[in-house]
């Protein structure tokens, strides 16, 4: 499943926070699919996990560069299929099929920086979801089991 036994351990939980943290990818300006595919880029891993006071959870976003481009396609594909919902989460104005054929050309809007944008996004996003994960953790009595466990594995 991953590198990480820890992480092994804790899918339930994840399972868990994936459906807490659903709100705040709604109000984001990434769609599920999109949200997905950033989280298939991310790991996430424990540092300072000798500390208890400074362990934490962080989310490595290292392979982010890999699906950055793929973001677009992900949502344009998605927007054909759901009959034109293209811009459904996006931070376009207008969306729809013709900003969509004009990104995708390179005209318009601001396509110079938006896989800038959309990696400080997903790196802030994915942040947020660690302290998510950990403090459920916490709230479940499980954070310390699983803290220990991967100070002592180093």
């Amino acid at each position: 499943m991953s590198d990480n036994p820890w992480t092994d351990r804790i899918v339930g939980e994840r399972m868990a926070v994936d459906q807490e943290f659903s709100t705040q990818i709604e109000a984001s300006q990434f769609s599920n699919q999109q949200w997905s595919l950033i989280m298939t880029a991310t790991e996430f891993e424990i540092q300072h996990s000798d500390d208890p006071d400074r362990a934490r959870i962080v989310a490595n976003t290292d392979k982010l560069d890999g699906v950055i481009p793929e973001l677009d396609n992900v949502q344009a594909g998605m927007g054909a299929m759901a009959g034109g919902r293209a811009d459904e989460g996006s931070s376009s104005s207008s969306g729809g099929v013709f900003d969509s054929i004009m990104g995708a050309l390179g005209v318009g809007g601001d396509s110079g920086s938006s896989e800038a944008d959309q990696r400080k996004a997903a790196e802030r996003l994915t942040q947020e979801y660690a302290a998510q994960l950990q403090s459920h953790l916490e709230s479940k009595g499980k954070w310390e089991t699983i803290r220990q466990q991967v100070a002592d594995s180093q």
